[in-house]
């Protein structure tokens, strides 16, 4: 584990430690290799060149000097948002466990937020805070259907750290999941656990509501709840909500915060099976349930920070993070309801690459379900965001965007295609404006396919 640096302030540097951390900054620009050599320097790339600040390394290892300009990029932010060009990506994982790291050590943060299920969240959050059970039974069960490509070495790693991170430091770290998908059978356990435990009264008319609910493993549960018709969908998503909506209106007795963390179980019940009851074979409904989607995990994130303090690394795809979107069917992203709640409390950070391996589900498999794979793309294409940035010669840095001037400022605001890549590829690159989208960017020249953990 990784000592804390708080007590490196400057006031407490002495000569022989500020020699190490000067030889380091010294090393992390000379060491970064040039991303491409050769050819004219264009005044964009100039540009964005000065402007650039280096990244030693993406692993969550050494020392943190590197990631000061991210720290005061930051700022007084309550919540950071930091995507990944792609959902199976070895070096946006590691990335994320390095930022939440120096977050966490410099800037108080205590919850690494991921777009995953909520149930999956209370799953990991209670190992991390008592080592109970086996996190890798754990991630095995949690981490099935559309959230399989979590159930990997870099997030184990992360996880670990945190249960170690706990056992010597306090204010204790936490993970949350603050997706609605997929389906999460424990949910309806913990809901009619506490009815049947403090609101007797209300046992048979919750199980009632409840009734048909999904059961068995979370891929189990998934595919056969959405392969119910849709009027049955509906019909239960409905009754889901009126369980929500009388819970809600319940005193909530001598312990009030079992009363709304439950409340908030049903409601993330009431999500998931709205968001499901879309017919996503229709292109309007499927871009409600997109808009939807988006907008409670929002609101979930939210509901978090509110009920516990907790100052919060949000990670998921690019385009969840960002402001403004890039695709018809993501309407209004997450990270634009997050900065409607908290203003320049939140922070927006992209991330892209050059070329390199990940994972994704094959999309021109005929089989079913599509199978995972390792897909290579690269390098990027001239008309590309990837071209440009893989010009800047270091081989991972960040900018802060806001700060970028011309006239690489005004080519950060055109959309070009970009490598934004979910579960599945091949499929069609969406023109993005990089600055619009987001506050800070950090590019890697290359990237490698994420570890998974056997099934």
């Amino acid at each position: 584990m990784q000592p804390s640096r708080r007590a490196l302030c400057p006031r407490a540097f002495a000569a022989p430690v500020l020699v190490p951390v000067l030889l380091f900054a010294l090393i992390s620009v000379l060491w970064a290799p040039r991303a491409r050599a050769g050819g004219p320097v264009t005044p964009v790339v100039a540009t964005l060149t000065g402007a650039a600040d280096p990244l030693f390394t993406t692993e969550p290892v050494g020392g943190q000097a590197d990631l000061g300009p991210l720290g005061r990029a930051v700022g007084d932010s309550v919540i950071v948002g930091l995507g990944e060009a792609t959902h199976g990506t070895h070096q946006f994982f590691t990335l994320q466990h390095r930022v939440f790291r120096y977050l966490a050590e410099q800037k108080g943060f205590t919850t690494f937020a991921r777009e995953a299920g909520w149930n999956a969240g209370l799953r990991i959050n209670a190992w991390i805070q008592t080592g109970e059970g086996d996190i890798r039974q754990i991630m095995r069960e949690v981490f099935q259907s559309s959230d399989r490509l979590w159930n990997n070495e870099e997030y184990l790693d992360l996880f670990l750290w945190m249960r170690a991170f706990n056992m010597r430091h306090s204010p204790k770290l936490q993970f949350t999941g603050n997706d609605i998908a997929p389906v999460e059978p424990e949910l309806y356990d913990r809901v009619t656990a506490y009815v049947a435990h403090r609101l007797p009264e209300l046992s048979a008319t919750i199980n009632e509501l409840y009734r048909g609910h999904p059961t068995g493993s979370v891929l189990a549960a998934t595919r056969e709840f959405t392969s119910r018709p849709q009027d049955q969908r509906l019909d239960f998503a409905e009754r889901a909500r009126q369980a929500y909506e009388l819970l809600r209106s319940q005193r909530p007795g001598d312990d009030l915060k079992a009363f709304e963390w439950t409340v908030q179980h049903a409601r993330v019940i009431a999500q998931n099976t709205r968001f499901y009851s879309f017919d996503s074979l229709d292109e309007e409904q499927r871009i409600q349930q997109d808009l939807y989607r988006d907008a409670q995990m929002a609101a979930n994130l939210t509901w978090w920070y509110e009920h516990t303090g907790s100052k919060t690394l949000l990670t998921a795809h690019d385009g969840h993070v960002a402001y403004v979107s890039n695709s018809p069917y993501y309407p209004r992203p997450e990270g634009a309801f997050l900065r409607d709640r908290f203003g320049n409390g939140y922070t927006s950070i992209r991330t892209s690459f050059g070329a390199g391996s990940f994972l994704a589900y094959d999309a021109d498999s005929t089989q079913e379900p599509s199978p995972l794979g390792v897909f290579t793309v690269g390098p990027p294409l001239p008309d590309s965001n990837e071209y440009t940035l893989d010009k800047v010669p270091y081989r991972d840095y960040l900018l802060d965007m806001r700060t970028v001037r011309p006239p690489a400022r005004q080519w950060l605001t055109v959309a070009r295609p970009t490598f934004e890549i979910g579960v599945s590829w091949p499929a069609p690159l969406p023109d993005t404006p990089l600055s619009p989208s987001s506050d800070l960017l950090i590019h890697l020249h290359h990237a490698d396919a994420a570890r998974l953990l056997p099934e």
